[in-house]
């Protein structure tokens, strides 16, 4: 018995991890990708008066977070259900 809830929290921790490192490749890529690195290919798109690569910079990374933080609540949420550790 406490074989299989050792094994439960392995791959609860496992998907969490994997989960985690998604996203932060993904706010690393937008972030330091898209806002840094291409920030000069991306400038020649001007949308409603602004560079994209200066957007991405500016404002772009921040709302890709705050999208990010969502998500992660959302698919943390989903993956407590699913292991049965969720909070009533």
């Amino acid at each position: 018995m406490a074989s299989g809830k050792e094994e439960a929290a392995k791959a609860y921790w496992k998907e969490n991890v994997r989960l985690l490192i998604t996203l932060l490749v993904i706010w690393f890529v937008v972030a330091y990708g898209l806002g840094i690195i291409l920030a000069p290919v991306l400038n020649n798109i001007v949308i409603a008066g602004y560079p994209l690569g200066f957007w991405f910079a500016q404002q772009g990374s921040i709302y890709i977070f705050i999208a990010l933080i969502f998500t992660y609540v959302f698919k943390m949420n989903a993956l407590d259900r699913k292991y049965d550790v969720h909070e009533e």
